[in-house]
């Protein structure tokens, strides 16, 4: 793999950066550099995604007949990395970096033509309906209920789904359900996707640790969804649902934005002496645990291109997604401790009000004057800390993902 840049790859490079100098406004700018987790605010999200989409841009790494780009590896990872730098918001990747890659490969024509340029333009929006309240790493085992009407042509939903990302602000959700039972569980199990709208469905907001309202409930009561909504075959969901796992899991560069947060702590900590009188680089146990994490994203990147080489030749990324989702998140969690550390007493200071969140903050009251202790990174600090213990859990657990190897890579 040779990772030296040439003319056409500088020159796309300076292509990125000139879009993103005109593009970008400080408000957008804002809204990236203070994202509290992996998600932006959602309406400076969805402001960017159009910029994007007039631009061609919104989803690179689909099939250009849909929409996507014809980008080597390298330019893949110059946007992600040039977009990181210049602070843009992230965008939602329930749609675009994660179902529409099932659409593509299980989708029917009338189900590609109906979603795909919709989830584009923004005027679809998912969320995901996968974990249960006895349903998580163990996904197979959920036990939401969808029985065939087939009178009707529709498939009956009653059952609940948690920690459903955005549910508030979707009008679509893509769902794994229960349609029959067998000795098997990964069997029965149906992927279907349901229109918010419908009756019978309720959402309620669930308060996370750093107080921001992303995650919901959302219950069912004998929702109706359309078999023409059903994405794959009946009780064949499990395919699609792994499928699609593997671009969640490893799907997207996340080193790009790792990096820039090391770099960021690590001018943080050669800068200026603190209230004890010296440099926090200068503290040998601090320097030591940020050079470990520097090398690690050097040593993820590397990763990432491999991965990045396999989905661009058609094949899927396998294991080697489970890997990525350990390493990355791992790694992540490492960082918002530096960042936590470097920020001091100042960063153990709630003050949402100083950041771009990705939801609404639940009964806090900021101050009149817009008062903020320290800077704002200090401010972003613990939010980010908070919200990426969950990390290591969603997306399957690191522990399933460990399995997962050990089972596919190293035959065990």
């Amino acid at each position: 793999m040779d990772l030296k840049w040439s003319a056409a790859d500088t020159a796309f490079r300076d292509e990125v950066r000139n879009f993103l100098d005109e593009k970008l406004t400080p408000e957008l700018r804002r809204a990236g550099r203070l994202m509290t987790s992996v998600y932006a605010d959602h309406d400076a999200s969805m402001q960017w995604q159009q910029i994007l989409h007039e631009r061609g841009w919104a989803a690179p790494a689909w099939p250009v007949e849909y929409g996507g780009c014809d980008w080597s590896l390298t330019q893949h990872y110059i946007f992600s990395r040039e977009s990181t730098l210049a602070g843009a918001p992230s965008l939602s990747p329930m749609g675009i970096r994660m179902v529409a890659h099932a659409l593509i490969k299980f989708g029917t024509d009338a189900q590609k033509d109906f979603f795909l340029p919709r989830i584009l333009t923004g005027e679809v929006f998912f969320c995901q309906g996968y974990s249960e309240p006895e349903a998580g790493s163990d996904l197979a085992a959920l036990s939401m209920a969808a029985v065939n009407d087939e009178s009707a042509g529709d498939l009956i939903c009653t059952g609940s789904k948690i920690w459903t990302t955005h549910a508030r602000e979707a009008n679509w959700m893509f769902a794994l359900v229960r349609t029959s039972r067998t000795q098997k569980k990964q069997q029965g199990i149906t992927f279907v996707l349901i229109d918010m709208a419908s009756p019978g469905i309720e959402i309620r907001p669930l308060v996370m640790t750093s107080g921001e309202e992303v995650q919901n409930q959302v219950f069912f009561d004998e929702v109706r969804v359309p078999k023409a909504n059903v994405l794959g075959e009946i009780d064949d969901g499990w395919t699609v649902a792994k499928y699609l796992l593997e671009f969640e899991r490893g799907g997207g560069a996340s080193s790009p934005a790792l990096q820039v947060m090391a770099h960021e702590i690590a001018t943080v900590a050669a800068g200026e002496p603190g209230p004890g009188g010296g440099r926090l680089i200068d503290d040998p146990a601090f320097a030591r645990k940020l050079a470990d994490a520097r090398i690690r994203t050097e040593v993820l990147e590397i990763l990432e291109y491999r991965v990045l080489a396999a989905v661009a030749q058609g094949k899927n990324p396998g294991a080697a997604s489970s890997m990525l989702k350990v390493l990355a998140t791992e790694l992540s969690q490492a960082i918002t401790e530096l960042a936590m550390e470097a920020a001091g007493p100042r960063g153990r200071v709630y003050q949402p009000h100083a950041t771009c969140p990705g939801g609404p903050i639940a009964e806090f009251e900021p101050p009149p004057d817009g008062y903020l202790s320290g800077e704002p990174w200090q401010a972003v600090a613990p939010l980010r800390y908070f919200n990426d213990r969950a990390g290591s859990i969603y997306a399957g657990s690191n522990e399933i993902q460990r399995n997962i190897l050990a089972k596919s890579a190293l035959g065990l």
